[in-house]
């Protein structure tokens, strides 16, 4: 049975488009292949920034760590199990200050863990989260994917970057843009979106 990861980011709440847009193309993938599904609501339960009991804890042997690096490790290895147990892992991100939210970039700084998700053993990095499905929704008011604002974009192309270095190469992205250019723009974004995701659940998974 395949397992499918919803992961949404946005402090938006309910007027998130990311969000509204990744669940929609979670729970349609899951209505076409059935499977499990899995939401990390990562602003409602937010992940702890990394601090120096996660950088020392991870590489230290178990019997060697303190209480507040068991915890910091025990964190983490709930976000990296949740990850390599699916099939399927659906992003949601919604641009805050040019990048993704706070909440997203420390969920990141916790899954991308050496010897776990990544290594150097052959001396280049490699992706150790091979053989998933990838979808990204990304959200911003501007629009970022062409034209002047284009060297502005650290959300869509930081996500990528970080996503792929951990393995999730294989990775499908649809961006919802312009969505503060007047009420006619945020009707067109929106629209626009609602085809693409039509799209791309006609094609199935």
């Amino acid at each position: 049975m395949r397992k499918i990861l919803l992961i949404t980011s946005s402090p938006r709440g309910t007027e998130s488009l990311s969000t509204r847009f990744a669940t929609e193309i979670a729970h349609g993938l899951r209505a076409q292949g059935g499977g499990s599904l899995t939401v990390r609501d990562l602003v409602a339960n937010p992940p702890p920034h990394i601090t120096e009991d996660y950088i020392v804890g991870r590489t230290a042997s178990p019997d060697s760590r303190t209480t507040q690096q068991n915890v910091a490790v025990e964190r983490a290895r709930e976000l990296v199990d949740e990850l390599c147990a699916a099939d399927i892992i659906v992003l949601g991100s919604g641009m805050m200050n040019f990048g993704p939210s706070s909440q997203l970039k420390a969920w990141i700084d916790n899954v991308t863990w050496p010897g776990v998700t990544f290594s150097y053993a052959t001396g280049a990095p490699q992706g150790l989260l091979t053989g998933k499905k990838l979808y990204l929704i990304t959200a911003a008011g501007g629009v970022f994917s062409a034209g002047d604002y284009a060297a502005f974009d650290f959300q869509t192309n930081y996500l990528l970057h970080m996503l792929g270095f951990i393995g999730l190469t294989d990775a499908e992205l649809i961006r919802i843009e312009g969505t503060v250019i007047g009420p006619d723009g945020a009707k067109a974004a929106i629209a626009h979106t609602e085809t693409a995701v039509q799209n791309l659940l006609a094609k199935g998974a």
